[in-house]
C-alpha cells in the first residue's frame, strides 16, 4: 500500500551523526540478513540398505533426514548476514559527468507565483463533473457533489500563500545525491535540557503523502515539554521528499528503486507488508486456534470478519496500485493536467485509508480528521511541482517486475524495530507476522485509534510510541 513503499536517504549534513533512528510509514529495508537455503541433499545421510530395513523404514529415514535438514537450516540461516549492495548509481539526465558531484547543502524556500495560481483557477472554473448515483456516497469513489464544495473552497477560500508561509516555517534544504536534487527539511530543537543532545530522527513519507504530513508531529518531537509531553527524548527531525515527489527531482532513468540507509540505530514503522502464504492459511484457523498461531484477541478483532477486513477491503483499496505498478504514466498524464482530477484521486485515499467506514458518509469523513487547508496543501505540493506521474512511477520501479520475489523481499531486517498497529490501517499485521521480517522487534503497540496517515492524523499517539520505542532501544 502507500506507506508500504516509503524510502529513506541519509542526508549529507556533516553535523549529522553517522547513526540515527528512522521512522517510516512503510516497509524500508535496512542492513538485512539473507536466509541461505540448505538443500536436504547436503545433509549427510547414511546409505540405506534395503534388505536390513522393515517396510516403510526407508521413507521414515527420508522423513527424518528432511526434518533434520530443516532444523539445521533454521538454526544456521538466521545468523547469515548479508547486505544489499547500494552501488554508485547515476539517476540524473544523460551520462555521469566526469567532475565530482557537488554534495553541498543549499538552503531552499517554497515559492509561488500569480501565474500558477491564475492557471489553477482557470482550470477549476472549467471543470466537468459527472453527477453521482443516488445514495452512493463514497462507495463509487470520490462523490462529485462533495467535490464541488471542495472546489468552491479551493477557488475562493483557500489561501495558498498563507500555506506557503507555513511550509517555510521550518528550514528547507537541497543537496545532490547520485545526480538528483533531493529536498528535505531539518528541524532542530529550539532548546535542549542541560547536558543533553538531540537524537537524529529521519521521518519518511509514502504515497500519496509528502513531507508536510509531519508538520503536526515535529513540534512534539523537537520540543515535547512545551506540548505537555515528557522531554526524556528530544529529537532533531529530518524529513526528505522521496525522489520524484514534491520538491525532490525525479529519476531520468529506469531502475531506481528504494534507497536504504545503512547506519541506523532503530526503525519504527506503522505499516509493514509482510504477508506470506503460511500467514494466509492460518487466518482461516485463527479464530479456533489463535493461541497456537500466536494471535491475540485484539488481532482477531482487527482481522474479523476475514472476508471484509482481509480480502474485500484489499481488493477494493488496491486498484490504484495495479495501475501504478503497470502503466503509471497513462493516468499520470490525466492527473497532471487536471487539478480537479488530481484532488479527487488523492483525497479519496485520505478518506477511506483513514477509516474504511467513511465510505458511508456523503463527505467521505474528510473533515472529521483533517482540515481542507491541510489536505489542499498536499494537493498543491503535487500540483505546483507537477510530480504526480513521477511519484506513481515509484510503484512501477519497486513492484512492477518481480513483486515479492526480489532478493530484498526475502531478507530479514536485523535492526531494532518498533511497530505501531493503528486499528484503521488498510491491513492489520499481527506481531507474529512482523517478527518474521523484523526479528529484533522490541516494541509492538496496539494503538487506540487512527488509520494509514498516522503522523498526520494522530501525531501525539505516534510521537509517544516513537519515544517508547527509542527508550527500549537505548536500554538494550
Amino acid at each position: 500500500m502507500a506507506g508500504a513503499w516509503g524510502a529513506a536517504f541519509v542526508p549529507t549534513d556533516p553535523d549529522s551523526p553517522s547513526s540515527a533512528f528512522a521512522a517510516c510509514s512503510g516497509d524500508v529495508e535496512l542492513r538485512a540478513r539473507f536466509l541461505v537455503v540448505l538443500p536436504v541433499a547436503s545433509v549427510p545421510v547414511r546409505r540405506l540398505e534395503r534388505r536390513a530395513q522393515p517396510p516403510g523404514a526407508m521413507w521414515l529415514e527420508i522423513l527424518l533426514a528432511s526434518a533434520l535438514g530443516l532444523v539445521i537450516y533454521w538454526f544456521f540461516s538466521g545468523d547469515k548476514e548479508d547486505t544489499l549492495p547500494l552501488g554508485d548509481g547515476w539517476w540524473g539526465p544523460g551520462a555521469r559527468p566526469t567532475a565530482p558531484e557537488d554534495e553541498s547543502i543549499r538552503p531552499f524556500k517554497v515559492e509561488t507565483s500569480d501565474e500558477e495560481l491564475n492557471d489553477l483557477y482557470r482550470r477549476i472554473e472549467k471543470v466537468r463533473l459527472t453527477p453521482p448515483l443516488e445514495n452512493s456516497r463514497f462507495h463509487y469513489g470520490f462523490n462529485s457533489s462533495y467535490l464541488r464544495k471542495v472546489l468552491s473552497y479551493w477557488r475562493d477560500g483557500f489561501d495558498w500563500r498563507k500555506q506557503v508561509a507555513i511550509l517555510n516555517k521550518y528550514p528547507h534544504f537541497k543537496t545532490k545525491i547520485e545526480g538528483l536534487d533531493i529536498h528535505f527539511i531539518h528541524v532542530k530543537p529550539p532548546q535542549l535540557p542541560a547536558g543533553r543532545t538531540a537524537k537524529p530522527l529521519l521521518m519518511v513519507h509514502g504515497w500519496p503523502g509528502c513531507f508536510y504530513e509531519f508538520y503536526n508531529i515535529i513540534p512534539l518531537l523537537t520540543d515535547p515539554k512545551s506540548h505537555g509531553l515528557s522531554d526524556e527524548h528530544v529529537f532533531e527531525v529530518i524529513c526528505p521528499s522521496i525522489p520524484g515527489y514534491g520538491f525532490s527531482e525525479a529519476s531520468s532513468k529506469k531502475g531506481r528503486g528504494r534507497w536504504r540507509p545503512g547506519h541506523v540505530k532503530g526503525l519504527h514503522l506503522n505499516m509493514a507488508f509482510v504477508v506470506r502464504n503460511f500467514h494466509t492459511l492460518t487466518l482461516f484457523l485463527g479464530p479456533r486456534f489463535r493461541k497456537l498461531f500466536g494471535y491475540t484477541e485484539r488481532d482477531m478483532e482487527l482481522m474479523s470478519p476475514l472476508k471484509e477486513k482481509m480480502f474485500y477491503s484489499l481488493i477494493r483499496e488496491s486498484g490504484y496500485m495495479h495501475i501504478q505498478c503497470t502503466k503509471p504514466d497513462t493516468v499520470g498524464c490525466a492527473l497532471n493536467d487536471s487539478p480537479v482530477g488530481l484532488a479527487a484521486y488523492i483525497l479519496e485515499k485520505f478518506s477511506t485509508w483513514t477509516n474504511s467506514d467513511f465510505r458511508d458518509l456523503e463527505d467521505g469523513g474528510l473533515e472529521r480528521k483533517f482540515s481542507l487547508d491541510s489536505l489542499l496543501t498536499i494537493i498543491m505540493i503535487y500540483w505546483t511541482t507537477g510530480t504526480i506521474a513521477t511519484s506513481q512511477r515509484f510503484y512501477k520501479e519497486n513492484m512492477g517486475h518481480s513483486f515479492l520475489s526480489d532478493r530484498h523481499q526475502q531478507m530479514k531486517v536485523h535492526v531494532p524495530t518498533g511497530f505501531a498497529a493503528f486499528p484503521c490501517e488498510l491491513m492489520h499485521v499481527p506481531e507474529k507476522w512482523v517478527r518474521v521480517k523484523y526479528p529484533k522487534l522490541v516494541s509492538y503497540s496496539y494503538m487506540a485509534r487512527g488509520g494509514h496517515f498516522a503522523a498526520f492524523e494522530e501525531p501525539e499517539l505516534l510521537a509517544q510510541d516513537i519515544c517508547k520505542f527509542v527508550g527500549r532501544v537505548e536500554r538494550q
